[in-house]
């Protein structure tokens, strides 16, 4: 077992399991799932799930945090404790994200036998303007969860090509 610290002072104990995994029964289902930022998933029945947007809703509160840690002195005790602040609210903020993500996950791998995924240039995107929404929708953790829970379960994945003109077949 090894215990692990994270910068928000929370404590994790880590260690191995060995577990079999049951397949889900067969569904007809499939799903094409789009993403986006002003709906973060669009599914082929017309069905918009909206992007929480967790990391705009706390900025505030990064905001304030951020500038009290920046008026304390290099070294001090007390910023130390406000650098566990800002720490404690980003960690919120992820795992808050990390839970909603797990959840819609586990319900479209449930429900569909095939998930189809467009391939997106993230690291592309998290270069222009729009980095800050890339970042919290965080598109990339969904696909992963998406991609091992249908390994884990026995369904399909698959990523289609950013550039299959998919429109026009």
């Amino acid at each position: 077992m090894t215990v692990i610290r994270d910068a928000a002072g929370r404590y994790f104990a880590s260690f191995v399991v060995s577990a079999t995994d049951e397949p889900l029964p067969p569904t007809d289902a499939e799903v094409g799932i789009d993403l986006g930022l002003t709906h973060f998933a669009v599914m082929p029945d017309g069905t918009k799930v909206a992007a929480p947007r967790f990391l705009r809703r706390a900025a505030r509160r990064f905001k304030r945090l951020q500038q009290a840690l920046s008026r304390k002195q290099r070294g001090s005790n007390r910023r130390g404790k406000a650098v566990v602040k800002v720490a404690r609210a980003h960690a919120r903020v992820a795992d808050t994200r990390r839970d909603w993500q797990h959840k819609l996950s586990t319900t479209i791998i449930r429900e569909n036998q095939a998930v189809y995924v467009e391939d997106l240039c993230v690291v592309g995107l998290g270069r222009t303007r729009l980095a800050k929404s890339v970042h919290d929708a965080g598109w990339s953790s969904f696909v992963a969860m998406l991609e091992y829970k249908s390994a884990r379960y026995g369904r399909t994945f698959a990523r289609v090509d950013r550039w299959l003109p998919s429109t026009r077949m």
